[in-house]
């Protein structure tokens, strides 16, 4: 598949990361920055002081911080901390056929609206119809919290998280297609688990509208020197 670029890259070395959307980053040049971390995530093992990172800087004279932090090497290879590109790469990757489950539809909508009078309204990620399958609704997750040998989700616990699964469950009782899709954002990990350990209300859930027809997959995105691109799916592991 093409691979999806990104915007031109500063390398750096991250300092500290403090009040959720805040990095001190120093570049390779000397200078002390202050980027914006686009994760609402608690980044566990996705950081340390003395990582070296990637940023992107805007010349929008709008933005409060000019830097953003894209990704940060933590010895193996990029961990891509932007959840805000994810939905990009994963919606390129099904175009391009590089999801197999999510090949033969003709349209791909993203940020589709979901419920009206008889259920709650609620958001998903991505909206495939016009395929011989019924029409598939898919919520994507940025995966990066290495456990052991896996990679798990969630690293914090995620009441908005929960709600979305109930949504899927609803459409497949539907006769629609429900996908959670995790993308596993970094190079090491075998497999995909749950962490009961942070969020043991969303692994139970997870369980339960696997069982009732809700799909799940996992894939792993690939990162290139000015680029990231959906790669091999990830075996999956609830019960571990």
């Amino acid at each position: 598949m093409k691979a999806v670029q990104l915007p031109p890259l500063t390398c750096g070395r991250i300092l500290r990361r403090y009040k959720r959307f805040l990095a001190d980053v120093v570049l390779d040049d000397g200078t002390e920055v202050v980027a914006h971390c686009p994760n609402t995530g608690t980044m566990a093992t996705c950081w340390a002081p003395g990582a070296p990172v990637e940023l992107t800087r805007s010349d929008n004279p709008k933005r409060t911080l000019a830097w953003t932090l894209e990704r940060v090497d933590m010895g193996r290879g990029w961990v891509g901390v932007h959840t805000g590109r994810v939905n990009g790469i994963i919606a390129e990757g099904i175009a391009a056929g590089a999801i197999p489950a999510l090949a033969g539809y003709d349209e791909l909508r993203r940020e589709a609206t979901v419920g009206g009078h008889a259920h709650p309204r609620a958001r998903l990620d991505l909206l495939l119809s016009g395929g011989q399958s019924p029409t598939a609704w898919v919520e994507v997750k940025n995966a990066t919290l290495l456990q052991g040998d896996a990679v798990r989700f969630p690293d914090a616990v995620t009441t908005r998280g929960l709600k979305h699964l109930e949504v899927l469950r609803r459409l497949v009782a539907e006769g629609q297609r429900g996908i959670i899709l995790y993308a596993v954002n970094r190079p090491e990990g075998r497999c995909f688990g749950l962490a009961v350990d942070i969020d043991p209300d969303y692994a139970r859930c997870l369980r339960e509208v696997a069982a009732v027809g809700v799909e799940v997959i996992a894939v792993r995105l690939r990162h290139g020197p000015q680029s990231v691109e959906v790669g091999e799916a990830v075996p999956i592991m609830l019960d571990g």
